[in-house]
Protein backbone atom coordinates (compact mmCIF):
# COMPACT_ATOMS: atom_id res chain seq x y z
CA UNK A 1 0.00 0.00 0.00
CA UNK A 2 2.86 2.31 0.51
CA UNK A 3 4.03 2.18 -2.59
CA UNK A 4 0.95 2.49 -4.49
CA UNK A 5 0.61 5.63 -2.27
CA UNK A 6 4.32 6.94 -2.85
CA UNK A 7 3.59 6.48 -7.01
CA UNK A 8 0.24 8.59 -6.33
CA UNK A 9 1.75 11.35 -4.26
CA UNK A 10 4.55 11.30 -7.42
CA UNK A 11 1.86 12.19 -9.99
CA UNK A 12 0.26 14.55 -7.87
CA UNK A 13 4.10 16.40 -7.34
CA UNK A 14 4.46 16.00 -11.10
CA UNK A 15 1.26 17.46 -12.14
CA UNK A 16 2.30 19.98 -9.57
CA UNK A 17 5.91 20.71 -11.23
CA UNK A 18 3.93 21.07 -15.10
CA UNK A 19 1.06 23.65 -13.38
CA UNK A 20 4.11 25.67 -12.27
CA UNK A 21 5.62 25.75 -15.77
CA UNK A 22 2.53 26.47 -17.73
CA UNK A 23 2.02 29.45 -14.78
CA UNK A 24 5.21 30.68 -15.83
CA UNK A 25 4.64 30.82 -19.33
CA UNK A 26 1.40 32.38 -18.78
CA UNK A 27 2.54 34.98 -17.11
CA UNK A 28 5.98 35.21 -19.05
CA UNK A 29 3.60 35.60 -22.66
CA UNK A 30 1.16 37.79 -20.70
CA UNK A 31 3.70 40.26 -20.08
CA UNK A 32 4.72 40.28 -23.74
CA UNK A 33 0.96 40.86 -24.66
CA UNK A 34 0.78 44.11 -22.47
CA UNK A 35 4.29 45.88 -22.75
CA UNK A 36 4.54 44.52 -27.02
CA UNK A 37 0.54 44.46 -28.06
CA UNK A 38 1.90 41.30 -28.99
CA UNK A 39 -1.86 40.10 -29.66
CA UNK A 40 -0.63 36.07 -30.68
CA UNK A 41 0.93 36.05 -26.81
CA UNK A 42 -2.13 36.85 -25.60
CA UNK A 43 -4.09 34.41 -27.78
CA UNK A 44 -1.93 31.87 -26.41
CA UNK A 45 -2.51 32.73 -22.64
CA UNK A 46 -6.31 32.58 -23.31
CA UNK A 47 -6.25 29.14 -24.81
CA UNK A 48 -3.79 27.68 -22.59
CA UNK A 49 -5.67 28.69 -19.25
CA UNK A 50 -8.09 25.97 -20.20
CA UNK A 51 -5.23 23.81 -19.66
CA UNK A 52 -4.18 25.05 -16.46
CA UNK A 53 -8.04 24.51 -14.93
CA UNK A 54 -8.11 20.96 -16.07
CA UNK A 55 -4.80 20.08 -14.35
CA UNK A 56 -6.22 21.80 -11.05
CA UNK A 57 -9.30 19.60 -10.95
CA UNK A 58 -7.35 16.50 -11.76
CA UNK A 59 -4.72 17.33 -8.78
CA UNK A 60 -7.62 18.00 -6.31
CA UNK A 61 -9.63 14.94 -7.96
CA UNK A 62 -6.43 12.86 -7.41
CA UNK A 63 -5.61 14.45 -3.29
CA UNK A 64 -9.53 13.86 -2.84
CA UNK A 65 -9.03 9.73 -3.42
CA UNK A 66 -5.60 10.03 -1.75
CA UNK A 67 -7.36 11.25 1.69
CA UNK A 68 -10.29 8.97 0.80
CA UNK A 69 -8.70 5.72 0.37
CA UNK A 70 -4.59 6.00 2.02
CA UNK A 71 -5.92 7.88 5.19
CA UNK A 72 -2.95 9.92 5.04
CA UNK A 73 -1.41 10.90 8.20
CA UNK A 74 1.37 13.49 9.62
CA UNK A 75 3.59 14.54 7.04
CA UNK A 76 1.66 12.87 4.05
CA UNK A 77 -0.92 14.53 5.56
CA UNK A 78 0.00 18.13 5.18
CA UNK A 79 1.62 17.49 1.31
CA UNK A 80 -1.88 15.99 0.32
CA UNK A 81 -3.50 18.97 2.33
CA UNK A 82 -0.96 21.84 1.01
CA UNK A 83 -0.77 20.40 -2.50
CA UNK A 84 -5.04 20.65 -3.22
CA UNK A 85 -3.87 24.61 -1.93
CA UNK A 86 -1.19 25.34 -4.48
CA UNK A 87 -3.33 23.86 -7.22
CA UNK A 88 -5.80 26.50 -6.37
CA UNK A 89 -3.47 29.08 -6.19
CA UNK A 90 -2.19 28.38 -9.02
CA UNK A 91 -5.28 28.04 -10.97
CA UNK A 92 -6.02 31.65 -9.87
CA UNK A 93 -2.64 32.87 -11.59
CA UNK A 94 -3.74 31.34 -14.78
CA UNK A 95 -6.58 33.14 -14.10
CA UNK A 96 -5.07 36.88 -13.67
CA UNK A 97 -2.76 35.95 -16.33
CA UNK A 98 -5.33 35.40 -18.91
CA UNK A 99 -7.40 38.71 -17.59
CA UNK A 100 -3.98 40.91 -18.59
CA UNK A 101 -3.90 38.71 -21.77
CA UNK A 102 -7.08 39.94 -22.42
CA UNK A 103 -6.96 43.43 -22.04
CA UNK A 104 -3.84 43.37 -24.48
CA UNK A 105 -5.84 41.78 -26.66
CA UNK A 106 -8.78 44.10 -26.59
CA UNK A 107 -6.68 47.21 -26.92
CA UNK A 108 -4.49 45.97 -29.86
CA UNK A 109 -3.04 46.74 -32.37
CA UNK A 110 -2.85 49.69 -29.38
CA UNK A 111 -1.21 49.32 -26.09
CA UNK A 112 -3.73 49.48 -22.94
CA UNK A 113 -1.21 51.58 -20.74
CA UNK A 114 -0.56 54.67 -21.56
CA UNK A 115 2.97 55.72 -22.59
CA UNK A 116 3.55 57.79 -19.52
CA UNK A 117 3.22 54.31 -17.37
CA UNK A 118 5.06 51.83 -19.89
CA UNK A 119 8.35 52.51 -17.83
CA UNK A 120 6.30 51.51 -14.91
CA UNK A 121 4.29 48.58 -15.60
CA UNK A 122 7.70 47.50 -17.20
CA UNK A 123 9.60 47.05 -13.98
CA UNK A 124 6.19 45.37 -12.62
CA UNK A 125 6.53 42.77 -15.76
CA UNK A 126 10.19 42.09 -14.80
CA UNK A 127 9.24 41.52 -11.56
CA UNK A 128 6.59 38.96 -12.43
CA UNK A 129 9.09 37.00 -14.89
CA UNK A 130 11.62 36.87 -12.27
CA UNK A 131 8.95 35.60 -9.75
CA UNK A 132 7.54 33.37 -12.61
CA UNK A 133 11.39 31.73 -12.31
CA UNK A 134 11.70 31.52 -8.71
CA UNK A 135 8.26 29.63 -8.77
CA UNK A 136 9.13 26.78 -11.40
CA UNK A 137 12.59 26.40 -9.53
CA UNK A 138 11.14 26.36 -5.84
CA UNK A 139 8.35 23.78 -6.62
CA UNK A 140 10.62 21.62 -9.11
CA UNK A 141 13.64 21.25 -5.58
CA UNK A 142 10.81 22.27 -2.82
CA UNK A 143 13.08 24.98 -1.93
CA UNK A 144 12.30 26.75 1.66
CA UNK A 145 14.75 29.24 0.91
CA UNK A 146 13.47 30.73 -2.74
CA UNK A 147 10.12 30.36 -1.11
CA UNK A 148 11.37 32.69 1.10
CA UNK A 149 12.76 34.89 -1.16
CA UNK A 150 9.56 35.26 -3.17
CA UNK A 151 7.88 36.28 0.57
CA UNK A 152 10.31 39.26 1.30
CA UNK A 153 10.57 40.42 -2.12
CA UNK A 154 6.73 40.97 -2.72
CA UNK A 155 7.20 44.33 -0.99
CA UNK A 156 8.81 45.46 -3.83
CA UNK A 157 5.87 44.65 -6.42
CA UNK A 158 3.75 46.17 -4.00
CA UNK A 159 5.65 49.59 -3.67
CA UNK A 160 5.44 49.32 -7.55
CA UNK A 161 1.89 48.82 -7.38
CA UNK A 162 0.77 51.75 -5.17
CA UNK A 163 3.13 53.83 -8.04
CA UNK A 164 -0.25 53.08 -10.36
CA UNK A 165 -2.68 55.12 -8.16
CA UNK A 166 -0.61 58.35 -8.88
CA UNK A 167 -1.88 58.15 -12.74
CA UNK A 168 -5.64 57.90 -11.41
CA UNK A 169 -5.03 60.08 -8.52
CA UNK A 170 -3.35 63.24 -11.09
CA UNK A 171 -5.30 65.90 -11.37
CA UNK A 172 -3.71 66.73 -14.62
CA UNK A 173 -4.31 63.47 -16.20
CA UNK A 174 -4.87 64.39 -20.21
CA UNK A 175 -5.26 60.22 -20.73
CA UNK A 176 -8.91 58.74 -21.56
CA UNK A 177 -11.07 57.12 -18.96
CA UNK A 178 -10.85 53.58 -20.33
CA UNK A 179 -6.70 54.25 -19.91
CA UNK A 180 -7.38 54.95 -16.39
CA UNK A 181 -9.67 51.95 -15.84
CA UNK A 182 -7.04 49.86 -17.97
CA UNK A 183 -4.03 51.34 -15.40
CA UNK A 184 -5.64 50.57 -12.46
CA UNK A 185 -7.36 46.91 -13.22
CA UNK A 186 -3.96 46.09 -14.87
CA UNK A 187 -2.04 47.10 -11.75
CA UNK A 188 -4.28 45.28 -9.52
CA UNK A 189 -4.11 42.30 -11.65
CA UNK A 190 -0.32 42.47 -11.53
CA UNK A 191 0.02 43.30 -7.71
CA UNK A 192 -2.22 39.87 -7.62
CA UNK A 193 -0.14 37.55 -8.91
CA UNK A 194 2.21 38.68 -6.68
CA UNK A 195 -0.04 38.12 -3.77
CA UNK A 196 -0.89 34.14 -4.71
CA UNK A 197 3.13 33.61 -5.61
CA UNK A 198 3.21 34.41 -1.85
CA UNK A 199 0.61 31.85 -0.73
CA UNK A 200 2.69 29.25 -3.04
CA UNK A 201 5.74 29.70 -1.47
CA UNK A 202 4.07 29.79 1.78
CA UNK A 203 2.83 26.45 1.08
CA UNK A 204 5.86 25.09 0.25
CA UNK A 205 7.73 26.06 2.97
CA UNK A 206 4.85 23.87 4.85
CA UNK A 207 5.29 21.20 3.02
CA UNK A 208 9.12 21.24 3.99
CA UNK A 209 8.83 22.30 7.64
CA UNK A 210 5.62 21.90 9.03
CA UNK A 211 5.88 25.32 9.66
CA UNK A 212 3.60 28.60 8.12
CA UNK A 213 6.26 31.33 7.32
CA UNK A 214 3.90 34.28 7.62
CA UNK A 215 5.88 37.68 7.31
CA UNK A 216 2.99 39.81 8.51
CA UNK A 217 -0.24 38.07 10.26
CA UNK A 218 -2.13 40.31 8.61
CA UNK A 219 -1.13 40.50 4.70
CA UNK A 220 -3.56 39.59 2.81
CA UNK A 221 -2.86 36.80 -0.04
CA UNK A 222 -5.81 37.68 -1.89
CA UNK A 223 -6.87 33.24 -2.32
CA UNK A 224 -9.96 33.48 -0.77
CA UNK A 225 -10.93 36.78 -2.30
CA UNK A 226 -10.07 36.57 -6.32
Amino acid sequence: MRVIFNEELKAVADDLDQMAQDVHKAINLAGDALMDSDVEAAQTVIDGDIEIDALESSIIDQCVRLLAKQNPVATDLRVVVASMRLATTFERMGDLARHIAESARRAYPASPIPAEAQELFGKMKDFLNMTADRLVNMLMDRDANIAEKVIVDDDVLDALHHQTFEFALDENWKGTRQQIIDIVLLGRFMERLGDHAVSAARRVVYIVSGFDPTKLPQRDEGTDID
